[in-house]
């Protein structure tokens, strides 16, 4: 008699908890520190001035921080790779969890495209004869490789990926703060004293008035962006409850940190008025900010070295997205709100088919063969743009009604694995800036004596796109918004 093997099959692959506490720390700050700081910096504090960037950076980050607050109560309590789509679906609604997770999804698949298509202009530094479709071909081949191993192999990449930026930006600083005292050669204490005064100059040190600081809000949000990556990786941390928290905490201050002392450095070492700061542009790191700063102190292989770190820059940005938006299709299709085969995991833990499509994606990088990379790299630059702002929307909006689930439960609130401080303020704050920023990202396109069409498409079409699905989702499935008292709020591992 055949002898039945039922009982002692072999479970089917999943995804594995391989990511530890360094790990989830640097994924976030590998997704949020990029090109938004060593490049798009200098015309942050030329537009807007010194102070202008100061207090966009503070304001947009302290509502960073109240994002990442509520994401890491709902990531600790229920930590799943779907992250805030799973919440959404749960505490909102499921077609707003259908459409936050295909939302994201595409806004991830889209971003590695643009971020190959950087690293095509950052080679031509070094290569400008060859065509760059072949360096994004090998820079895909190498994502696409280190997420394929396993999950442990892709948080190693990022964590080194992520420790160059970091080492940068401190040794950026550290030499910074040595040429304000005048140290190092290059910063004279009358150079530095003779910025400050500039400060008071005119409109400074809030050049460009409420619409310019209104202009640099957009672009600082942008550079945070990428910080909710805890919440995607929570779903394999090796102790979600333990971790979360602590990269919560960690990560928040020292991205800030970075930022503030990085932006206070520049206006503090360049007048906000020299004419370099304005010419920023991926395609030209000769005039980053940073690269600058390392001349004026007398290194003056800065560009060749700034354009190693902004190339480490956009590849860690584009590793991370490639696991990002491969596990929120993953998940998306474990909750049967994607094909199937996008569930299938692998040996090694890996859902390899959502790999494959969000690959397919990325390959829009390739458009470069048939236009040039500056158009290819706006024109995809503006097809993602909206994307992150709505995810963070639904963090918001996912986090205020848990919460409120919670309490209409009954639950028992120290039961929570971490719990975000200063409930109902940080999301209803986070929720009402992140608004304003996300309709004011083009109202110049509404100023003009005709209406810029083309730009107001670019800009918001993601908006509608997401409120059209949410809206078909409910249409055709007959979901509807989540009473608070019928919410599954029980947390697992």
């Amino acid at each position: 008699m055949a002898a039945d093997n039922s009982s002692t099959a072999a479970p089917a692959p999943s995804l594995r908890r391989d990511l530890k506490a360094r790990h989830l720390s640097m994924i976030a700050i590998g997704g949020s520190i990029g090109t938004g700081l060593f490049v798009a910096s200098g015309a942050t504090i030329s537009q807007a001035g010194p102070g202008g960037a100061l207090l966009a950076y503070m304001v947009i980050g302290l509502m960073v921080y109240f994002l990442m607050t509520s994401l890491g109560e709902m990531a600790a309590n229920l930590p799943v790779s779907g992250s805030f789509a799973t919440y959404g679906a749960r505490y909102v609604d499921e077609g707003f969890g259908f459409a936050l997770g295909w939302n994201y999804w595409y806004n991830w698949a889209v971003t590695i495209a643009v971020d190959l298509v950087a690293a095509q202009l950052v080679m031509q530094y070094w290569f400008p004869d060859i065509n760059g479709m072949y360096w994004s071909a090998g820079f895909l081949a190498i994502m696409f490789g280190l997420n394929a191993i396993s999950v442990k192999g892709f948080g190693e990449a990022e964590y080194w990926f992520a420790a160059i930026k970091v080492v940068t930006v401190l040794l950026f600083i550290g030499i910074g703060v040595l040429m304000i005292f005048g140290i190092v050669r290059g910063g004279a204490p009358e150079g530095i004293w003779g910025n400050i005064a500039l400060w008071s100059h005119g409109d400074a040190p809030f050049a460009g008035g409420f619409a310019a600081l209104i202009g640099v809000a957009m672009i600082v949000g942008f550079s945070f962006q990428g910080t909710e990556l805890i919440g995607i990786a929570a779903g394999e941390s090796e102790n979600p409850a333990k971790n979360i928290p602590r990269a919560v905490r960690q990560v928040f201050w020292r991205i800030l940190l970075f930022y503030v002392f990085a932006i206070l450095v520049i206006s503090l070492l360049i007048p906000y008025t020299d004419p370099q700061l304005l010419k920023n542009d991926v395609g030209d790191i000769s005039v980053s900010p940073f690269t600058l700063v390392f001349e004026r102190a007398g290194l003056l292989s800065a560009a060749a070295v700034m354009n190693a770190v902004v190339l480490t820059s956009v590849l860690s940005a584009g590793n991370s997205g490639m696991y990002a938006s491969t596990r929120m299709l993953y998940t998306l299709a474990c909750q049967r709100m994607a094909p199937r085969i996008f569930a299938r995991v692998n040996a090694n833990g890996v859902p390899l088919m959502a790999l494959l499509a969000t690959t397919l994606v990325a390959a829009l990088c390739f458009l470069t063969n048939i236009f040039s990379p500056q158009l290819v790299y706006i024109w995809l630059l503006n097809l993602s743009g909206m994307t992150g702002f709505i995810a963070w929307l639904g963090i918001a909006i996912s986090h205020y009604r848990f919460r409120k689930g919670y309490e209409t439960q009954g639950l028992d609130l120290s039961q929570l694995p971490y719990r975000a401080a200063w409930f109902p303020f940080g999301p209803i704050f986070a929720f009402a800036l992140c608004m304003i920023i996300t309709l004011g990202q083009n109202y110049e396109a509404f100023m003009a004596d005709r209406i810029d069409w083309t730009g107001v498409i670019a800009t918001y079409i993601g908006l509608p796109l997401f409120l059209l699905i949410w809206a078909g989702y409910r249409l055709v499935k007959g979901s509807r918004i989540v009473r608070y008292q019928e919410m599954q709020l029980a947390g697992g591992q």
